[in-house]
């Protein structure tokens, strides 16, 4: 790979193509580059006439035309090969015509439910849909017409998606998915970002926020970069892995906003790709040999359904070999090109004419047909029209007569349970952004010209103010220090984790100095995966606290959970121990007044005596590991009593105070 190729990605696009295409035409201008890919993270909103808002689950004043009808019609045609995944916000009767994927308009290709393609050599994986446990082991049961329920559940990611791509064995360059993976939060500026999107807290300690699903993908695949959107924030992390061969392998995380003005939604990157391909897209061999693999897997009801895995009766490792990747291109003719066989299946929108509420109509798209033709494979919407020669309808009536007690069995293992559904939420954010680089491949920096492509500073200015939308109000620029800094920070923390997991680990106590904006990590425990990552361990003599903590005042003292008596009863026995010298003090809500008197008057004595820091934070660690053991065998065994909601109340308040000193 030896010329490079300039990748724009873009975050949530809510149908606002117009908006997002002027602005890249823009920056084309003004830096004299040309941009040869657009990646969009979901929300796309192909919406080609009134018919299909019908089958949009958003709220009423949200559903809105937009501009992609023009680029259906032909009115307008895509100066950008766009590639996209689906989101929580999309016209699903359209998209799902295309699960394999196909063009949805000349020039713009939809990912289908999941995929791997190619453009000019470059590997790019994709998930479409949200997370939702109650639905994940459930067929692709919905089709129209959709009722409220299925209108929702129609985008929700199924295990037999993550099953294929969990298939994948080759390097996959980018990846796209609308969810975060959940976790990744953990190897970012986790208190930076809860500064921004605050209700964020409850979901990130109890290791809710974002989807199981895509952190599995995320461990299995390790792309180069991941992006993702949904919550509407830009954030920056790093994950390092730990190869089987033992060399450390990096993905670069980036979710980004939706596309509004002074919202960070966009962002270019630079990277190499195949002088001797050319810019379009190519059908991945991989990709095409393991659909053709597990097409008997594919389950069209609601009944739960679970992928096989080792001690599986069924084969349950589809990895591919040589010959199967020979086979296919055989198949093929040896030109894996994807054609540009864009065809309308449903009527073009026309302004000038009256709104017409004809409701939207099952359809069998005809790129899908030539992809089940050349690879043996499955069509559900023909499954659901009567015209799938190998599957019934009868038959699959027949197979949902269980579907209740099936329905009943799943609904066990919804992590999304007693969660408020969110499916509809509109996520607000304040704009932020940085850029990542690396060596080779790197996102385009304004003010570091030498780490960039760019002979000088991109400029993003413009004297247009007649323009419909104003690129000066968007920012794609600027320099990797957030990035360095969190890698820094995760160096310094490996460098004083005293477990064995050093790569794994992830970067769980950011804390933010208000002044200098330096990152200061905590020590990690080897149970952080596990844990919250609103923790730190806090010195008496520091003038800084975070923005989550609050003064411990007599009159938020409750009883205190049975639990904390064990808590408590370690923590005397720590203090007895330890010398007046140690200036880290675990803090927990006692059971009595005089306790709380007796803790909070020996952290006052020890503060009017001004004293030392330890010297190190590994040391520290050590020294409490062994009293520590006893108060959280408890919470590692999941034997713990069930706390009272004062005692949660008070413990989300104090989370910070807690150290974690499993290792």
């Amino acid at each position: 790979m030896g010329n490079r190729m300039k990748i724009a990605v873009e975050g949530c696009c809510h149908g606002e193509l117009d908006k997002i295409y002027e602005t890249l035409e823009h920056i084309e201008k003004k830096n004299n580059i040309h941009i040869d890919l657009l990646l969009i993270c979901g929300d796309f909103q192909a919406v080609r006439n009134m018919a299909d808002l019908q089958c949009m689950a958003v709220p009423q004043h949200y559903q809105k035309l937009n501009t992609f009808y023009k680029y259906y019609s032909g009115e307008k045609k895509a100066p950008y090969l766009t590639v996209f995944i689906g989101g929580n916000h999309e016209a699903s009767n359209y998209l799902q015509e295309l699960p394999y994927g196909g063009w949805v308009a000349p020039n713009i290709y939809y990912m289908g439910y999941a995929s791997v393609i190619q453009v000019a050599g470059v590997r790019i994986g994709g998930l479409s849909g949200i997370f939702k446990g109650r639905d994940y082991n459930k067929g692709h049961f919905e089709h129209l017409p959709f009722d409220n329920e299925t209108k929702r559940t129609v985008y929700h990611v199924r295990s037999f998606d993550v099953f294929r791509l969990k298939q994948i064995s080759r390097p996959v360059d980018i990846f796209l998915s609308h969810d975060w993976p959940r976790g990744v939060y953990n190897f970012g500026n986790v208190n930076m970002l809860l500064k921004k999107k605050q209700y964020f807290r409850e979901e990130i300690e109890q290791d809710r926020l974002g989807s199981p699903a895509a952190k599995d993908l995320l461990y299995h695949i390790k792309p180069d970069y991941w992006f993702a959107a949904h919550l509407h924030v830009k954030f920056p992390a790093i994950i390092q892995h730990q190869a089987a061969d033992g060399n450390q392998k990096i993905t670069k995380f980036l979710s980004l906003d939706k596309c509004l003005p002074r919202r960070k939604f966009l962002q270019i990157l630079d990277i190499p790709h195949d002088a001797d391909k050319p810019m379009k897209i190519e059908l991945d061999p991989e990709w095409l040999s393991i659909l053709k693999s597990t097409n008997h897997l594919m389950n069209l009801t609601k009944m739960v359904r679970y992928m096989p895995g080792p001690g599986s009766s069924e084969r349950w490792d589809f990895t591919v070999t040589n010959e199967n990747i020979n086979q296919i291109l055989e198949d093929f003719g040896g030109d894996l090109s994807l054609p540009e066989n864009f065809e309308r299946t449903a009527a073009i929108h026309n302004p000038n004419e009256p709104m017409k509420n004809s409701p939207p109509s099952l359809v069998i798209n005809p790129q899908t047909t030539l992809l089940c033709t050349m690879l043996d494979l499955t069509d559900p919407n023909a499954v659901f029209l009567g015209k799938d020669s190998h599957i019934k309808m009868e038959d699959l009536s027949a197979m949902e007569s269980a579907e209740d007690i099936e329905s009943e069995t799943a609904g066990d293992d919804d992590e999304g349970d007693g969660v408020e559904d969110d499916d509809d939420t509109e996520y607000e954010s304040e704009p932020s952004f940085t850029s990542m680089s690396g060596s080779e491949r790197s996102f385009l920096s304004s003010s570091n010209a030498d780490d960039s492509f760019f002979s000088s500073n991109l400029d993003i200015s413009t004297d247009d103010q007649n323009t419909s939308y104003n690129p000066d109000e968007i920012s794609i620029s600027d320099n990797e220090d957030e990035f360095d800094e969190i890698m820094a920070a995760q160096k310094e923390a490996q460098k004083c984790d005293s477990s064995d997991e050093k790569l794994a680990s992830p970067l769980k106590n950011v804390n933010i100095d208000s002044e200098s904006s330096s990152l200061n990590t905590s020590i990690r425990s080897s149970e952080d995966e596990k844990t919250s990552p609103v923790k730190s361990a806090i010195s008496v003599d520091s003038k800084s606290v975070s923005p989550s903590m609050g003064s411990l005042n007599q009159s938020d003292i409750d009883d205190a959970d049975p639990e904390l008596l064990e808590i408590l009863a370690v923590q005397k026995k720590h203090k007895d121990s330890s010398s007046e010298s140690q200036s880290l003090i675990e803090l927990a809500i006692p059971n009595s007044d005089e306790e709380l008197k007796e803790i909070l008057k020996e952290q006052n004595a020890l503060t009017s005596q001004g004293a030392v820091k330890p010297s190190s934070p590994a040391a520290t660690e050590n020294n409490s590991v062994a009293d520590s053991d006893k108060s959280t065998q408890k919470r590692n065994d999941g034997t713990e009593c069930e706390e009272s909601p004062q005692t949660k109340r008070l413990k989300r308040r104090n989370q910070q105070l807690y150290t974690d000193c499993d290792s």
